[in-house]
């Protein structure tokens, strides 16, 4: 009688991919909180009102406005620690296809806008910069830029960048590579916003349903594979 023997499994070592996009997740959820309608008016202004209605959200709520500062900052780390892990988790398991390092420099892309983004509300919290209406609209301006379409864009280049390759490979499920590819479409359209106002809808069209793909991906993507599989390239000359 022949006894047919399971090759022994790595499992990789790094934190939860899940845990980090539901902190990602919660973090940049909870700043939204303190400058929505959820907690007390005025509630954040869009690009499109004038420049008194902006200057008067930040007189009126630099505590809130600081807060979301806080929790996009911790948002953004904690999405770089998903980025760098994801990448690190899809090379152990043999993939080498470009996708994944325009991946890594979406997400680190991504990061950085969050980071500057922050920064420029953090800024405008402070005591009387907010009297100023050309600093105040200035900062703001430059705060939606990189929180907006620099925020969705590479964000949409982080999402398909593991999706294509994780559909070649057969790393994650057909309907959440698919997905994550129309969310990177969306996320790359946004980029029109720059110069079509009404394109506005593509930046929170990528940035609420990425919420899903990641702690999807973050549950599904495997974190074993049978022992020297993982030095072992998955070949694909698709993204």
């Amino acid at each position: 009688m022949s006894t047919s023997v399971t090759p022994p499994r790595v499992r990789h070592q790094g934190p939860p991919l899940w845990l980090l996009a539901s902190i990602y997740t919660v973090l940049f959820l909870a700043g939204l909180w303190q400058v929505t309608i959820f907690s007390g008016k005025p509630y954040f202004p869009g690009p499109w009102e004038p420049a008194r209605t902006i200057v008067a959200f930040f007189q009126a709520r630099p505590g809130a406005t600081e807060l979301c500062a806080f929790f996009h900052f911790g948002a953004a780390v904690a999405l770089g620690l998903f980025t760098a892990t994801a990448v690190n988790q899809m090379r152990f398991l043999g993939v080498r296809a470009a996708g994944i390092n325009i991946a890594l420099f979406g997400g680190l892309a991504t990061v950085f806008g969050m980071f500057v983004s922050a920064f420029s509300l953090w800024t405008l919290a402070r005591p009387g910069i907010a009297q100023d209406l050309t600093v105040t609209t200035a900062l703001y301006y430059l705060g939606y830029a990189f929180g907006g379409p620099g925020f969705s864009v590479p964000l949409g280049l982080l999402i398909a960048g593991l999706s294509i390759p994780a559909m070649f490979t057969r790393l994650l499920p057909k309907w959440l590579t698919i997905f994550g590819i129309a969310l990177g479409v969306c996320g790359e359209l946004s980029w029109l916003n720059l110069i079509v106002p009404k394109a506005l809808f593509l930046i929170p069209l990528t940035r609420f349903p990425g919420f899903i793909w990641l702690i999807a991906a973050g549950i599904l993507l495997p974190r074993t594979v049978a022992a020297g599989k993982g030095r072992m390239a998955v070949e694909t000359s698709v993204f």
